[in-house]
């Protein structure tokens, strides 16, 4: 059996023992994951919005992606790479709530500039 499928084996049995190695760290987790650590802490980033999380968890996870390398714009990225699965409204929704994490408001900066201002 190849790494892969005993991955896809052991997660679409729900092996006990395996969930437990993969959420003993985040160290288990990215090793188990096989991803590097920018690669894992951005997929994170478009799982939160896939689920509509909340803003600590985006804080969270920004802060992993900027801690192993990712620029803003690939965490923003996150946002485009989730829209042809998630859809427009979920990716409207998530916005405001990642650029916070980014450190920018988009609402003020919306209101302040006018929503159709082009830079």
């Amino acid at each position: 059996m190849l790494p892969y499928e005993r991955t896809l084996a052991k997660l679409a049995i729900a092996e006990d023992a395996y969930f437990e190695a993969l959420l003993a760290s985040e160290r288990a987790n990215v090793t188990g994951s096989t991803l590097d650590e920018k690669t894992h802490a951005l997929v994170r980033i478009g799982a939160l919005v896939a689920i509509d999380a909340t803003a600590p968890s985006y804080m969270w996870s920004v802060e992993a992606a900027r801690r192993y390398g990712a620029t803003d714009d690939e965490i923003a990225g996150c946002l485009i790479a989730t829209l042809p699965v998630i859809g427009i409204a979920n990716v409207v929704a998530a916005a405001p709530t990642l650029a916070l994490a980014l450190g920018y408001d988009v609402t003020a900066a919306l209101e302040e500039h006018g929503a159709g201002d082009e830079e």
